[in-house]
């Protein structure tokens, strides 16, 4: 993305000369649901359709954060529908629609677009989520699932002898070349890496249960003060890449999935998020 560039847009799914006479929105959403199961999680705010626009779906968005950004870059595009990984609606906020909630609601109601979230759910789908797409481009091939309701992935490179990740400075000049952003590390680990554990997004309390599923090193999207300590008192690596750089797979790959089942033109836009 260019400095001067407000947002990245990128095709996914289904090519422009996919049908035009559309879905219904109940169907989309059943679909949805079908691949990431909601009622299996307890969640932070309300997963599937937050917002209700037209009952026919012909163009759908996808991004990561239903910021203004993303909804206006959306209607720029001429679609009718978003699909993202962090919703508006989240447990415990205040409920009144002022301010910014205003701001995006009016967008999406004058519009007519239907909002769909869904947040847990995305991240553990095993081939499709956040954590599933972020493995297969950092070279990870998980065997198994850790923390709180299997959210987390652990596992090993897909090449073991790959020279890019059998060094913990390997592995994070890696990361940091894939993402393309600087990668925060803390603590060291010995010997080559056998064992990755990783958690996209705001998983850096997962870490505890990472190191006891037996990681030599941690990748998530955000570190907080604990953390540092514990990488460093455990002989357990930590690596901060980014929240929203972490979680910028899983949403396209899902959209895309489901658009091309349906028959429904797709689009992924990233906005540009530093945190």
């Amino acid at each position: 993305m260019t400095a001067s560039s407000p947002h990245t847009s990128l095709p996914a799914g289904a090519p422009a000369s996919a049908s035009t006479a559309g879905v219904e929105r109940a169907a989309l959403v059943a679909a949805f649901d079908a691949q990431m199961q909601p009622e299996r999680f307890k969640d932070y705010g309300p997963n599937g359709l937050q917002v209700e626009g037209t009952s026919c779906v012909r163009k759908m968005v996808s991004g990561v954060t239903a910021s203004r950004a993303l909804i206006d870059a959306a209607i720029d595009a001429g679609a009718d529908t978003i699909f993202v990984h962090h919703g508006l609606f989240w447990r415990g906020q205040d409920g009144r629609v002022t301010g910014w909630m205003k701001e995006r609601l009016k967008r999406l109601l004058a519009h007519d677009i239907n909002l769909l979230a869904y947040h847990l759910p995305l991240d553990a789908h095993p081939s499709l989520g956040n954590n599933a797409q972020l493995g297969q481009r950092l070279g990870l091939v998980a065997d198994g699932r850790f923390g709180e309701q299997d959210l987390g992935f652990i596992g090993a490179p897909a090449d073991p002898a790959a020279s890019a990740l059998v060094s913990l400075e390997a592995l994070a000049n890696h990361v940091q070349q894939v993402l393309g952003r600087p990668v925060v590390q803390v603590g060291l680990t010995v010997g080559p890496i056998k064992r990755v554990a990783w958690c996209t997004g705001g998983a850096q309390g997962y870490f505890e249960a990472a190191i006891a599923a037996g990681a030599q090193a941690f990748i998530t999207g955000e570190i907080s003060e604990p953390q540092a300590h514990l990488a460093r008192e455990c002989g357990v690596a930590f690596l901060a890449c980014g929240h929203h750089a972490t979680e910028r797979y899983g949403a396209p790959a899902m959209a895309a999935h489901v658009a091309a089942q349906l028959g429904v033109t797709h689009q992924f836009i990233d906005i540009d998020n530093p945190a």
